[in-house]
């Protein structure tokens, strides 16, 4: 009885049962990876924002996300990985921004 107390057990930590498809979670990454969303400057589907606008030195200005959805993944995963001017750091794991870059490449996948 002992041994397959054992064996039920290893087989349940070891099975790999998820209970969303990979697009969800990339989805929900996208809304809130560590507090604040990527949508929320670089829009629902990664084709960019004007997140504010202001004025500085009596010249209006715009601070605008830029678009997303249409970088190689290099390109993308370079970006995530450095700092930029207004770009909060996430400190992303190299999974997290391959489902990041999956979110964004929707249509892509869909129409494979």
């Amino acid at each position: 009885m002992k041994y397959i107390i054992l064996i039920l057990l290893s087989l349940q930590l070891t099975a790999q049962t998820t209970f969303i498809t990979p697009m969800e979670y990339a989805s929900q990454l996208y809304k809130n990876p560590r507090g604040i969303g990527c949508h929320r400057c670089h829009g629902e589907n990664g084709e960019g924002r004007l997140v504010a606008t202001y004025e500085y030195k009596k010249e209006n200005r715009e601070f605008r996300g830029p678009a997303i959805n249409g970088v190689d993944f290099k390109e993308f995963y370079s970006a995530l990985n450095k700092r930029k001017r207004g770009m909060p750091s996430y400190f992303l794991t190299k999974k997290e921004v391959q489902a990041l870059y999956l979110y964004l490449n929707k249509e892509n996948v869909d129409a494979k």
